[in-house]
């Protein structure tokens, strides 16, 4: 399992060339998990983990996550997306993660006017809450698909759902989402 948390941070930040590899053995899997399921290429997946270890040890020094499985995971989600966007396979068909944005695309206004009328933050903070109203499986079904970018199949099989009622529930879950937004103002 490697080194805890706390320990693998305080690598970081004393810049020791430990801090990498502990976190490789602690943490690798679980990057290329999230990188797979977003470019659905070994190739590029690869490249992502590696520039998130890169990510890691140059942003460390200014910040001290105290969570770091949801830091590398963030990392990792932004570089695969950014590196979907080079390539330009947020067409249609273009897999997974880009048929889970097109699913959520209705339930935003669009990525530019939400950036326009409010800071990444500030939606965060109210998908947080929002995900804090969630029954517990409904939560978990929603950040399999949308976080994790998991497909339908992989989080039926995972609950023991039928494929059409993790469908139902995504869709249900959007709306409920949509419906939140507009009462804060977001959307």
């Amino acid at each position: 399992m490697g080194l805890d948390d706390a320990r693998i941070v305080d690598l970081y930040w004393q810049r020791s060339e430990d801090a990498v590899p502990q976190t490789v053995i602690k943490y690798g899997g679980y990057c290329r998990t999230i990188a797979w399921n977003i470019l659905q290429n070994a190739e590029d997946a690869e490249e992502c983990v590696n520039d998130t270890w890169l990510g890691a040890w140059s942003s460390m020094p200014e910040h001290r996550p105290s969570l770091l499985a949801p830091y590398l995971a963030r990392l990792t989600r932004w570089l695969c997306l950014n590196r979907l966007d080079e390539r330009k396979r947020l067409k249609r068909g273009g897999g997974e993660a880009s048929l889970a944005l097109e699913e959520l695309d209705n339930t935003l206004a669009s990525a530019e006017d939400a950036q326009r009328t409010l800071e990444r933050k500030e939606l965060s903070q109210a998908i947080d809450r929002f995900l804090s109203t969630l029954d517990v499986t409904e939560r978990r079904v929603f950040l399999a698909r949308y976080w994790f970018m998991l497909p339908v199949k992989d989080i039926a099989g995972r609950y023991d759902f039928t494929q059409s009622k993790v469908k139902s529930m995504l869709l249900r879950t959007r709306r409920k989402l949509k419906n939140y937004l507009k009462e804060e103002g977001l959307c």
